[in-house]
């Protein structure tokens, strides 16, 4: 257990690091008409981050196979493809669609964009042609820039006027480094549109400040110089030597490899390593070994495949002393299996609790803490405020369960396009609905996943709506109902309850393939339990999905699609 003693030093240290003159000094400043608490001494927009990793000079950057790019590139690189963008009328506030798999332009694409003011939006690899076409017309980019295999599912008639190919077209916009922009740009301008499907359906643009992306960083990197801190009054060393080298397998589309792998890089001088090709956890071992990695995260599915891998025992995996999760909770036996397997990480693994919507990571946990508290996503991180209520909006007490409710500076600033949308999930005094059920238990907070409807697979948020509102449009069937059940590997899967037409007998194939047309791989069901008995109702008429969460599987299912 967790010493008074070190409970009080973690109490000094922080007042020291927060107080005034502290490396990470705190105050409350007004952000977007509310008073919140913020980093006094922060950057103010990414391009900053940018200027700052010039000073990196040689020191190598990204990797992909045989392609390395040195800071002095990468930052050279920026600058070209933000006169490039400008010189075709990309202007700030305009968008610039990235939709390609993780690799350096993908980084130096987003850095450029941004750079010069415009907004990146980020398209999920994953999608269907239907789905890229609607987010496409919500978010009309002025350029896509995408990788060849990714590019040609996106419908002809739903593409931007100009287009990059990344294969064949990016060394021209990269022939001529040049300098960064000077255009002006405020903390509070969008400089990214996330797509989430949150906690109301469909998937929406998480429209993301320059602040909020700060913000992530430097929270971040107070929650480690603090546990440093605190390790070295206690006589420990914890500060492992060398370059940050992280294998960023988490895509580029998501918070975990954006804003945990990449952002986090850029700012402290670390290395990102990519690798090609759907998730091998063979190739990912071998990786972690021949580029010595001191740092993953194990999100989703990636933990367990890596950890049944037969190369597992033959890799040298001492370099890793960083071992990350996120988009999900990571249960106690699986905790316990990596920290074997990753020994020199086992003290140090930890995750973090927030969303798209929240930007910055709400509540963290790591070290001892975690090990204590291996069911617990942490306590609240500097800068936010984190409420548990009840249907009445009143915050409940220790130990009862409820909707969570984060507050700060960093918050999204809407979704795009989408001012209802908006309002449903964020309020005037800028509460955000997570749309989870937990308790805190002594400010620890507790996620109980099974009480919610979101289904977290894989890290991937699904819907049901989305999936319920296409099954329901197939011919045959009558009502449907998606819920989540657990699984080992990827926290939760997909299981579709479909009622169909009386002498209609349908085959999990085909309603696979009907729910594959329009929606991605991973919403896809992988259970299905499909009949003519009605769907279990309460008194209201609303379907009690926990019924079905509960009930016997019937073992029909079709293999993993992603």
């Amino acid at each position: 257990m967790t010493s008074a003693e070190e409970i009080d030093i973690r109490d000094t240290v922080r007042a020291e690091l927060l107080g005034p003159g502290g490396l990470f000094e705190v105050a409350e400043e007004s952000v977007r008409g509310r008073d919140h608490l913020v980093f006094v001494n922060r950057k103010r927009s990414l391009r900053e981050m940018v200027e700052a990793a010039a000073e990196r000079g040689e020191t190598e950057f990204l990797v992909l196979g045989d392609q390395r790019v040195t800071y002095d590139e990468f930052v050279g690189q920026v600058g070209a493809v933000a006169a490039w963008l400008s010189d075709r009328g990309v202007g700030a506030g305009d968008r610039v669609a990235i939709l390609a798999a993780n690799r350096p332009e993908w980084i130096v694409t987003f850095f450029g964009a941004a750079s010069m003011g415009a907004i990146v939006t980020a398209l999920n690899g994953w999608w269907t042609a239907h789905e890229l076409a609607a987010a496409l017309d919500l978010t009309t980019p002025r350029v896509l820039i995408g990788d060849r295999r990714l590019m040609a599912r996106v419908p002809v008639d739903h593409r931007p006027a100009t287009l990059v190919e990344i294969e064949s077209s990016f060394g021209d916009l990269i022939a001529k480094p040049g300098p960064l922009p000077d255009v002006p740009i405020s903390e509070d301008d969008a400089a990214l549109i996330l797509f989430t499907s949150g906690t109301t359906g469909r998937p929406k643009g998480a429209t993301i400040s320059h602040r909020g992306l700060i913000g992530f960083v430097q929270s971040m990197i107070y929650n480690g110089a603090e546990r440093v801190f605190v390790q070295a009054r206690l006589g420990k060393d914890s500060v492992p030597p060398g370059q940050l080298i992280t294998l960023a397998t988490s895509p580029l589309f998501h918070v975990s490899g954006l804003f945990g792998s990449t952002l986090m890089a850029v700012e402290i001088g670390g290395k990102l390593v990519f690798r090609e090709g759907r998730f091998d956890p063979a190739d990912v071992l071998r990786l972690l070994e021949q580029e010595r990695v001191t740092s993953w995260s194990a999100i989703g599915g990636m933990g367990p495949k890596v950890l049944d891998c037969p190369d597992l025992a033959s890799r040298d995996l001492s370099s890793v002393t960083n071992l990350g999760f996120g988009g999900a909770p990571v249960g106690p036996e699986l905790q316990d299996r990596l920290r074997d397997a990753f020994a020199n990480a086992a003290s140090a693994m930890g995750m973090g609790y927030g969303s798209s919507e929240s930007v910055a990571v709400a509540t963290s946990i790591g070290g001892e803490d975690f090990i204590e508290r291996p069911t617990s996503c942490g306590t609240a991180n500097v800068g936010f405020e984190v409420e548990v209520r009840g249907p009445d909006g009143v915050v409940l007490p220790d130990g009862l369960d409820g909707e969570v409710f984060v507050r700060s500076a960093y918050t999204m600033l809407g979704y795009w396009n989408d001012p209802e949308a908006t309002s449903e999930v964020l309020d005037v005094d800028g509460w955000l609905a997570m749309g989870d059920i937990g308790h805190f238990d002594a400010g620890w907070l507790h996620l109980n996943s099974r009480a919610r409807d979101m289904i977290v697979r894989s890290a991937e948020n699904v819907h049901p709506f989305e999936i319920e509102y296409r099954l329901d449009a197939h011919p045959d069937v009558v009502e449907s109902a998606v819920v989540g059940v657990d699984h080992p590997e990827l926290g939760q899967e997909v299981k579709a309850v479909v009622v169909t037409r009386p002498g209609i007998e349908l085959a999990p194939a085909t309603l696979s393939a009907w729910v594959g047309e329009t929606l991605a791989a991973f919403k896809v069901p992988s259970l299905w339990a499909i009949g003519t008995e009605p769907l279990p109702r309460n008194a209201a008429g609303k379907i009690v999905k926990r019924a079905l969460v509960e009930a016997v599987e019937d073992g029909l299912s079709h293999p993993d699609p992603v």
